[in-house]
C-alpha cells in the first residue's frame, strides 16, 4: 500500500463470508474509504455458502448451515459491529447469543434407530482401542500426518462407534478425508465433549445464515460506499514479476472487461468454493450429476498452474465422488410433521439440532429449525433441512442411491425410518422438497499435504493475498465461518499494516480440567 493507503483501490474475488468480512475489517479497522473497495461475486447473489432464498409457493431452499460457539473469536467480533436487520441498535452477535438464551439447544433425540430414539444415544459405544487412538492422534504432531486419512489411523471398529457415527454427521467427515483435519477438530473443540450427544455448546442464528449474517454485513458495507458487483466473475488475474518479489497488474472479468492494478492497490483472492457447481433438483427430479467446476475452481486452478506457491487444487476437487453429498429443504403447510417430532424427540421445534437415523443406507439426517427460518417466510409455512452424508449408496426404502433420488422419494425415505403410516405420510402430500447436489461440499476435507493450501500471503506476494477456506492458517478448523473470517483479518492485517493480526485459536485443548471431562466422557464415566 502507498503512504496514502486509505486512497489504493481494494479488490476482493468472491463475495462469500470471505471476502465481506475482508471488506468490513478495510473499512472498520484500516480506515479505507469503502467507495475505494470493489467485491466481485460471480453469483448473482453475494453471501456464497451462507444462503438462504426461495418463497413459501415454490419451496425455501438452503444449501446448508454452519454452526457456531463462543471460542469464535473473529467471527464474533466481527459481527459485533454489524446491527441486525430488525434492530439498528442491536448487533449480530448480540442477537445470536439473544436467540440462544431464548431457545437453547440440548438434544434428547440425537440418534434414531429402528424408528424410535436409540436406546444408546447418549452412549458412545467406543472401544478401549478406540479411546487411544483418539488420545493418540490428540497428542501426535501434524506435520507427521501429512497425507494421510483418517480411515489409516483407527480401526473398523471405530467407525461403527456412536462416537463416529455423530462426530461423522455433525461435522460431514468421511472415513477417507484428511487425518490432520480430523486432530485439528479434536483440539479445537475438545472442550464440547461433555455436551456432545447432545449437541450442547453449539451456538445457532436466528434465522437462515443469509438473512442472520450476510444481509446485514452487505447493508453496512453498501450503506458505507462499497461496490459490490454480482454476476461479475473474474476468470483471470495478471500475476507479474518473480517468486520473490511479484505483484497482480489486472483482474479479467467474464465480461471481456479488464479490472487495471495499480502497485499500490491491493487484492484478495478467495480460491474454491465448497458450494461452488451446486444444482437444484425438485419434487420430481434428481439434481443433475453431470458435475464441473465452477469459475472458483476454474480460476484456481490456472492461477496455480501459471504461479508457483498457489496450492494444488486438484488435491480438493480432483474426485467428486469422494467430496460431494447432497442435502434437501422441506416447505409444509401445516405443523402436523413438527408436532409429531416434537414428541418423538421429547425436544421442542428448535432446540433439538441434528437428528441422524443411525443404520440408513444413505447416514440420513434432518435438522427442524426455529420458525420461521426465513425473515420474510410466510406465515403458516414450516420447513426444515437434511441431508444424506453417503448420497452414494442404495436407501432403506427407496432402492436407489439417494443422489438419484427425487424429492419425493427422499420424502420416502425419510417416513420410512420415521415408520410413519400411511396417514401421516400424506402430511407431506403437498410440501415443496427440494434437493441440492453440492459436488465440492467437503472438498476442503481431503487429505493435504504441505503445500496443497496456498499461505494467506504467498512467497513474494506484494499486493496480493488469498482468502476462503482453502489457504493454510494454523490450528484452526476449515467448514467454518470463523475460518474464513480469521483468512480475511490475516489477509487486511498483512496487506495494509494498519489491522492488528487475529487472536490465536482458543486452546482449551492445554486446560487440565478440559482434558480431565473430556477424558471422562469419552471413557463412559
Amino acid at each position: 500500500m502507498s503512504k496514502n493507503a486509505s486512497q489504493d483501490l481494494h479488490h476482493i474475488v468472491g463475495g462469500g463470508i470471505a471476502g465481506l468480512a475482508t471488506a468490513v475489517y478495510l473499512v472498520r479497522d484500516a480506515g479505507v474509504d469503502g467507495k475505494n473497495i470493489r467485491i466481485h461475486e460471480q453469483l448473482g447473489l453475494a453471501g456464497g455458502s451462507l444462503d438462504g432464498s426461495g418463497d413459501a409457493e415454490t419451496g425455501y431452499m438452503i444449501r446448508g448451515g454452519r454452526m457456531f460457539e463462543k471460542h469464535f473469536a473473529c467471527t464474533f467480533d466481527l459481527l459485533d459491529t454489524i446491527p441486525t436487520g430488525n434492530d439498528p441498535d442491536t448487533s449480530v452477535t448480540q442477537d445470536i447469543m439473544a436467540f440462544n438464551r431464548m431457545v437453547p439447544g440440548s438434544s434428547n433425540c440425537r440418534l434414531v434407530r429402528d424408528g424410535k430414539p436409540a436406546e444408546d444415544r447418549y452412549d458412545l459405544t467406543l472401544g478401549a482401542h478406540d479411546i487411544v487412538d483418539i488420545n493418540r492422534l490428540i497428542l501426535h504432531p501434524e506435520h507427521s500426518l501429512a497425507g494421510q486419512r483418517i480411515e489409516d489411523w483407527f480401526k473398523p471398529s471405530f467407525f461403527d462407534s456412536n462416537f463416529w457415527l455423530m462426530w461423522a454427521t455433525m461435522f460431514s467427515f468421511q472415513p477417507w478425508h484428511s487425518l490432520i483435519e480430523m486432530r485439528r477438530y479434536l483440539r479445537r473443540f475438545i472442550h464440547l465433549f461433555p455436551g456432545f450427544t447432545r449437541i450442547a455448546g453449539i451456538l445457532r442464528t436466528r434465522y437462515n445464515q443469509y438473512d442472520s449474517l450476510i444481509a446485514p454485513i452487505v447493508t453496512w458495507l453498501e450503506n458505507r460506499g462499497v461496490r459490490i458487483s454480482t454476476e461479475a466473475q473474474v476468470v483471470d488475474v495478471t500475476i507479474d514479476g518473480t517468486l520473490q518479489d511479484r505483484h497482480v497488474t489486472a483482474l479479467a472479468l467474464s465480461d471481456g472487461s479488464v479490472a487495471p492494478i495499480a502497485n499500490t492497490d491491493c487484492v484478495y483472492l478467495t480460491l474454491g468454493s465448497m458450494t461452488d457447481a451446486s444444482v437444484q433438483g425438485s419434487n420430481d427430479r434428481a439434481p443433475s450429476l453431470e458435475d464441473h467446476a465452477g469459475g472458483a475452481w476454474t480460476l484456481w486452478r490456472m492461477l496455480a498452474e501459471q504461479n508457483e506457491g498457489l496450492g494444488r487444487p486438484e488435491a480438493f476437487c480432483g474426485d467428486t465422488t469422494k467430496t460431494a453429498w447432497h442435502s434437501f429443504t422441506v416447505t409444509m403447510d401445516s405443523p402436523e410433521f413438527f408436532e409429531f417430532m416434537e414428541d418423538f424427540t421429547n425436544n421442542r421445534t428448535g432446540t433439538g439440532g441434528l437428528i441422524t437415523f443411525a443404520g440408513s443406507g444413505w447416514i440420513l439426517s434432518i435438522v427442524l429449525f426455529h420458525q420461521p427460518h426465513f425473515r420474510d417466510q410466510k406465515h403458516g409455512t414450516y420447513t426444515f433441512w437434511g441431508y444424506g452424508l453417503r448420497g452414494d449408496r442404495p436407501g432403506d426404502f427407496v432402492k436407489k442411491p439417494m443422489w438419484e433420488a427425487t424429492g419425493d422419494e427422499i420424502i420416502t425415505e425419510l417416513c420410512g425410518q420415521l415408520k410413519l403410516t400411511d396417514e401421516q405420510s400424506a402430511w407431506f402430500d403437498k410440501a415443496r422438497v427440494l434437493p441440492c447436489r453440492m459436488p465440492f461440499i467437503t472438498s476442503q476435507f481431503m487429505p493435504r499435504n504441505p503445500g496443497d493450501r496456498p499461505d494467506v500471503r504467498p512467497e513474494g506476494a506484494r499486493n496480493f493475498a488469498v482468502i476462503g477456506q482453502y489457504c493454510e492458517l494454523p490450528r484452526d478448523c476449515v467448514f467454518t465461518v470463523e475460518y474464513s473470517v480469521r483468512s480475511a483479518r490475516t489477509a487486511v492485517a498483512s496487506l495494509t499494516g494498519r489491522v492488528k493480526p487475529p487472536p490465536p485459536v482458543a486452546r482449551t485443548d492445554l486446560d487440565p480440567m478440559v482434558l480431565i471431562r473430556a477424558a471422562r466422557v469419552l471413557m463412559g464415566v
